[in-house]
């Protein structure tokens, strides 16, 4: 863990200007690059959900490939801001999503070493609101990382934001090409082969302690 406090000083010393970032679900790597990066990061809880996205979904590889995992959420109007989302508990997604991530990790060098840091989060429903579920992962992954970033929430729905430091953005449903991913093994890699950007679980289970020594070694391009 020392490791980790240690190469993250390292990383924040090379600090972006402000970014806006979404809530998320398990949050893909390149999210963490950039968070791992900034002083201030600033979530946006104004905006509006927008479907098919990471707010409410995260991407972790299984052994047919790449398996998207949604949290279900309450129907809302659609003009109802994020911070006021309700996770749907209709269907038993929780026990789904763990059995899921259990198939998928079970066998990795790191899973058994997680499980119980994650183990609540998918067996109790302490949960009512979107965005608190996911700040509570969150600020669970960080204390494992031992990331010290105070994560900031809006006070409003924050307009003009430069593309390139729009967070919001990020999709599972577009490549992220200013970012070269370098390959570290994954469970199911033989069959697949590397897949990038994965959900920050895909990284802790395979990578442990070296995960912040992956996060270092992304590389910008000027695509």
């Amino acid at each position: 863990m020392f490791l980790f406090r240690l190469i993250f000083r390292k990383i924040a010393a090379q600090t972006f200007k402000l970014m806006v970032y979404s809530t998320a679900y398990l949050p893909p790597i390149a999210y963490w690059y950039f968070l791992s990066k900034d002083e201030n990061p600033v979530i946006d809880i104004y905006e509006h959900f927008v479907k098919q996205t990471y707010r409410n979904r995260c991407e972790i590889y299984g052994a047919n490939g790449k398996l998207s995992l949604t949290i279900p959420l309450v129907k809302e109007n659609e003009h109802t801001p994020i911070k006021n989302r309700k996770i749907s508990y209709a269907e038993n997604w929780q026990k789904n999503h763990w059995k899921s991530i259990e198939s998928a990790y079970r066998s990795s060098p790191y899973f058994e070493y997680y499980e119980q840091e994650f183990y609540d989060f998918f067996h109790k429903k302490d949960f009512e609101l979107l965005v608190d579920f996911n700040t509570a992962l969150m600020q669970k992954i960080m204390e494992i990382l031992e990331l010290s970033v105070p994560l900031k929430f809006s006070e409003k729905y924050i307009e003009n934001v430069n593309t390139e430091e729009d967070l919001r953005l990020l999709t599972p449903k577009k490549e992220l090409k200013i970012l070269v991913f370098p390959r570290y093994i994954q469970v199911f890699e033989n069959k697949k082969g590397f897949i990038p950007n994965l959900s920050i679980l895909d990284l802790l289970c395979n990578e442990g302690p070296q995960s912040v020594n992956y996060l270092q070694s992304i590389k910008r391009t000027n695509a």
